[in-house]
């Protein structure tokens, strides 16, 4: 599998992704830049990633900008024909502007910068996180001032009756509760896919906790889940 990185002004986790995918997992990665318009050398079994960091200077809106990127255009189409997309934090905004997730992340709900360790645990069996992490809780970093998950009555009923949501935040022992949210995500909510399941989206960072050195690796099995490798 090809992984494909793009990288925006103002991204910060490009590099942080590059390594975890090519060093630790040992995948051929390319680095893409965001004015580029050509995917033609990755087929839809590969995988497109938006990064973490603050695309253009998170001005308007997290991703409201990056969204009109060159390159967005060629990934919307590489998505709707069924190729994987994973969007972390910053990437994950982006692509819920891009209409490629619903719903949208808005300012934490103490609205302070968060950056720190928190737990996840998959939502559902049903998915491919679930049938690759099972029921473990991993510690994986959270770094966003923006990663409140928010949705609407109906969008939120839809995630939860097609498990597609992928991670809520939860304790050290996997219960889910408000003192476990690090953002005010409804339903504690920490990451989702479409409907289709080939586009994902996380605020947390599992690209840092991948590292033998950093001693941590939860986020091993995620990307590999995600991306299909297993």
């Amino acid at each position: 599998m090809k992984f494909g990185i793009i990288v925006f002004p103002g991204s910060n986790c490009d590099r942080d992704m590059m390594h975890a995918l090519r060093d630790d997992l040992k995948q051929e990665t390319v680095m893409l830049w965001h004015k580029d318009k050509d995917l033609s050398m990755f087929s839809t079994d590969d995988c497109i990633v938006l990064p973490g960091g603050f695309s253009y200077g998170d001005y308007l809106r997290c991703g409201a900008l990056a969204r009109f990127s060159p390159m967005m255009e060629q990934v919307i189409d590489f998505a709707n024909r069924g190729g994987k997309v994973l969007g972390v934090c910053n990437g994950f905004q982006i692509l819920c502007e891009a209409g490629l997730l619903p719903g949208v992340l808005l300012l934490n709900d103490h609205q302070k910068f968060t950056c720190k360790n928190v737990y996840i645990k998959s939502a559902s069996a049903e998915n491919a996180i679930g049938r690759t992490v099972g029921d473990q809780v991993l510690q994986v970093p959270v770094a966003h001032g923006e990663g409140r998950y928010h949705a609407d009555a109906a969008t939120l009923k839809k995630l939860n009756e097609n498990n597609q949501v992928l991670f809520r935040y939860c304790d050290a022992n996997g219960e889910v509760h408000i003192n476990s949210n690090p953002n005010g995500a409804m339903n504690n909510i920490a990451g989702i896919c479409n409907e289709g399941r080939n586009v994902f989206g996380m605020m947390p960072h599992p690209e840092r906790a991948c590292s033998d050195e950093l001693n941590n690796v939860d986020g091993r099995g995620i990307l590999m889940a995600l991306a299909g490798m297993n």
